[in-house]
């Protein structure tokens, strides 16, 4: 075949491909579009999660009749007055998303500048440009986008479902608005519960207002502020206490130039940053601004600028991990206020709602593996009030548990967390956290197997306050959620209501719980995981919230009875996340350390 010219309808379609992925990457592109006009309010609507409509709305400076007539051409922008690429100051090129977005939908656009005697408005037909008319409008732009790859209905299959692309339409403001605390934000959308975002006063406190907006409030007692340069760099922004962290990386927010990113380098230089102490699988919570001169940075590498390359990247790494580790120096034994909470008080009171605490709630004698003959009294150690000064019994010994099974007859507890059991010919160390974690699991899987988890309902609903994107997850997986035993509804645009909880936990530090959750659902978005995992992914979390944890003092019987239900449980060995819940030393191993053999 010849080579031919292609139609220029065609090649703009082509070119939206590489812009316009989905309904998200068209929203960012048009309040990209309303920032960089100097907009302080900026509101957008979205309806089949941005399929069905786009609208943004601004009060920035707007254009006059010629301005959007060339607006909407391939090739023209008002963002490089000098021709200079390695000079851009701006978010995006208004020439070059506007026929993109139009050339695959039907896009109108509605303008007026501050001095006009009236608006203009021009629209866009799945790329055939109609004439500029005149129409009322306030200061400001309106961008409309009705039926998104309409001029394309094969991209449509690629799309996910409504509730997950206005997820992800939400999520873009959101960062969007990190980076712009000083305009006010809104979103409304019949998938999405949406936000308003009250515009901020000036760094560093109004950004942490922001901040607070998006993340929630919790963000703000566990923030530490970053404020570090070097040579033509700046770092400036706030870090998460290392004891609070999250099982994902939704919430590690980078910003370069006020632009969102998602650059390998950057984000390998906050992991090293917080290697030491940080959990194996859990990523801090960062939001971190780098500004430049834009010629050390090359914003162009990726089609939807999620991604940048800088000239010095070594120079760049040093910053960043050098002033999170000084960061992080500075605060010393601060930790998380939340967490440091729930090491108090490891023996609670009574719920109101009737039901044994969390410290009573779990019983030997219930697990299908409990030991044959556990007496009645062994059965009840687990309600003994360990407040004050409660010392491991000293009758755990040769006479009342046997030293030849697997994990041995316990001897003591260190520091309040480790077992320590005497076996035939050698040492067991146990975690307590992590074993009973996973006996608390493979119990609610057995259960879940059999007929259902059993629920208690709370005498008073909890409400736990999250990010609207966590609500919006943690409502698309009510159902799933329920069957796991927890029962949760959305309470308005950041909350969840909690009205059930599994009642083989006793009583749940709902907040912690739903938190957690929250972040193992943005997980999932990452890569869907069939039913069953999921499923097993939200009790593995219960699991890790209702396990006896390190710092109680536990009773001799208690310290044996765990150790027999981890010999009758499969998979005991290790805990939820991975970790090895005992070490064994034999006779001969400990012989040679001091030189015996």
């Amino acid at each position: 075949m010849p080579v031919q010219r292609l139609d220029q309808v065609l090649i703009d379609r082509i070119a939206a491909g590489e812009v316009v992925e989905r309904p998200a990457s068209a929203v960012k592109e048009l309040v990209e579009n309303a920032l960089d006009a100097g907009a302080t309010r900026i509101e957008v609507a979205i309806e089949a999660g941005g399929r069905r409509l786009i609208r943004v709305v601004d009060d920035g400076r707007g254009m006059d009749a010629a301005d959007l007539a060339l607006a909407v051409e391939r090739h023209a922008t008002s963002k490089l007055p000098d021709g200079d690429l390695a000079a851009i100051r701006t978010l995006g090129f208004r020439g070059e998303a506007l026929p993109s977005i139009a050339s695959v939908a039907l896009l109108t656009v509605a303008t007026r500048t501050a001095d006009g005697a009236q608006g203009h408005a021009l629209s866009v037909d799945a790329g055939r440009k109609g004439d500029v008319r005149p129409g009322a409008q306030p200061r400001g732009t309106r961008v409309e986008v009705r039926d998104l790859f309409a001029a394309t209905p094969a991209r449509l299959k690629f799309l996910k479902s409504d509730r997950a692309e206005a997820r992800a339409v939400s999520e873009v403001v959101q960062r969007l608005a990190m980076a712009n605390p000083h305009v006010r934000f809104a979103l409304a959308g019949t998938d999405t519960a949406g936000f308003d975002h009250a515009a901020c006063g000036p760094a560093p406190e109004g950004l942490l207002e922001r901040l607070v907006q998006v993340l929630g409030r919790d963000f703000r007692p566990n923030a530490l502020p970053v404020e570090a340069a070097r040579e033509a760099f700046a770092l400036s922004g706030f870090a998460g206490l290392p004891t609070w962290h999250r099982g994902d990386t939704s919430a590690l927010h980078l910003f370069v130039n006020g632009r969102a990113v998602k650059d390998k380098l950057l984000l390998g230089a906050v992991r090293a940053a917080y290697a030491d102490v940080v959990p194996s699988g859990r990523s801090p919570v960062v939001a971190l601004y780098l500004a430049c001169d834009p010629a050390e940075v090359d914003v162009n590498v990726h089609p939807a600028k999620a991604e940048v390359r800088f000239r010095d990247p070594g120079l760049v790494r040093g910053l960043v991990v050098g002033a999170l580790k000084q960061t992080l120096a500075r605060a010393g034994h601060r930790a998380t206020p939340s967490a440091a909470a729930t090491l108090h008080g490891l023996a609670r009171a009574p719920a109101p709602n009737g039901y044994a605490a969390a410290a009573t709630a779990w019983s030997p004698a219930a697990s299908p593996s409990a030991p044959p003959g556990f007496a009645a009294p062994a059965q009840a150690a687990f309600a003994h009030d360990v407040a004050d000064g409660f010392l491991p019994s000293a009758r755990s010994g040769p006479d009342t548990a046997p030293t030849d099974t697997p994990l041995g007859a316990a001897r003591a507890q260190l520091h309040d967390t480790y077992i320590v059991a005497q076996t035939r010919d050698g040492v067991v160390l146990v975690d307590q956290h992590a074993a009973h974690e996973r006996l608390v699991y493979e119990r609610l899987k057995a259960e879940r197997a059999r007929s259902g988890i059993a629920r208690q309902p709370l005498l008073i609903p909890a409400v736990v306050d999250l990010a609207p994107a966590d609500v919006e997850r943690l409502a698309e997986a009510a159902a799933l959620l329920e069957g796991c035993g927890l029962v949760l509804e959305s309470f308005g645009a950041g909350a969840v209501l909690v009205r059930e909880t599994p009642a083989a936990l006793g009583t749940v530090d709902c907040g912690r719980l739903v938190s957690d959750l929250a972040g193992a659902l943005a997980d999932d978005d990452a890569g869907p995981l069939p039913l069953e995992r999921r499923l097993d992914h939200y009790l593995a979390t219960f699991a890790c919230h209702h396990s006896v944890r390190a710092g109680r003092r536990l009773s001799g019987e208690e310290m044996n009875a765990l150790l027999r239900e981890m010999e009758r449980t499969p998979g005991s060995g290790q805990c939820n996340h991975g970790r090895p819940t005992y070490v064994e030393l034999k006779l001969d191993d400990i012989e040679r350390l001091f030189g015996r053999r």
